[in-house]
């Protein structure tokens, strides 16, 4: 049975690493809200203490890792995939009924997107532009299908490439539909993500395209994540996946949601 010690409030930085450590040990990442839950700390505290000298650990697409050895964000990534499942599926059968026979799209990278691609038109002709191994891995397979691969470092965080020139690239093609998505959806604060090195990806998308559809599952909305990247009004629509409040859909009225719900 897992350790689940109660943090005082004396705990020393020290005594806390040691515990992120062991938790780290044991499940290979941690993502920053349960390293928080783990200590009884706020998320801020979490950070300050990974930022401060001899750690030995790291904070990498919103997910405690061990600094020398930070393979367990492939571990995190291959577990979100599994979460919500379901509700991404839905939406991504809506966003994609959007799609048109010769149109230029661009998929975002993450585990939505990942469904996404799955769920694109077959044997359709389209030209897609992406930048993550998840979804070039299936486009690839596709008949008819022209792919723009953004490269530069890879980040396994979210099993993407990032670099100055393929945002010089991106900014140069035309864009149809631009498909975003994002770890966290707010009403005041936004769309956010957890990966830094997506900003600038997502922003020059949203920016160039004909058509910036968000696509989400339900868990993300009211959700915010460390790295905002745009404001909720910048979509031409806004799919969510899965059952919503109606406490939770009144925050979002007079904007182009479309919730999708039934059987995947």
């Amino acid at each position: 049975m897992a350790e689940t010690p109660t943090a005082r409030s004396s705990e020393s930085r020290v005594q806390r690493l040691q515990r992120l450590r062991r938790a780290v040990e044991t499940s290979g990442a941690l993502h920053l809200k349960d390293a928080a839950d783990l200590l009884k700390v706020s998320e801020m505290t979490v950070r300050r203490d990974l930022a401060g000298p001899e750690a030995a650990l790291a904070l990498l697409g919103g997910y405690v890792v061990n600094a020398a050895s930070p393979t367990g964000i492939k571990y995190a990534f291959e577990q979100e995939i599994d979460q919500h499942t379901q509700d991404k599926r839905l939406a991504c059968r809506s966003a994609a009924a959007s799609i048109k026979e010769g149109d230029t799209i661009f998929i975002d990278c993450g585990t939505t997107m990942q469904s996404l691609a799955d769920c694109l038109p077959e044997d359709m002709p389209l030209s897609v532009i992406c930048y993550s191994l998840n979804v070039v891995t299936i486009v690839t397979r596709r008949p008819a299908t022209q792919v723009m691969l953004m490269g530069g470092l890879y980040h396994p965080s979210s099993q993407s490439f990032s670099s100055d020139d393929g945002l010089s690239y991106l900014r140069r093609l035309g864009v149809n539909k631009a498909f975003i998505s994002a770890g966290g959806l707010h009403w005041t604060r936004g769309a956010s993500c957890s990966n830094f090195h997506e900003v600038a990806i997502k922003q020059a998308v949203i920016a160039t395209a004909m058509e910036s559809i968000l696509v989400v599952d339900a868990s993300k909305l009211g959700s915010l994540k460390p790295a905002f990247f745009s404001d909720v009004s910048s979509f031409s629509r806004i799919i969510v996946g899965g059952a919503v409040p109606s406490e939770t859909r009144k925050h979002f009225r007079g904007l182009p949601v479309e919730y999708v719900t039934g059987a995947a």
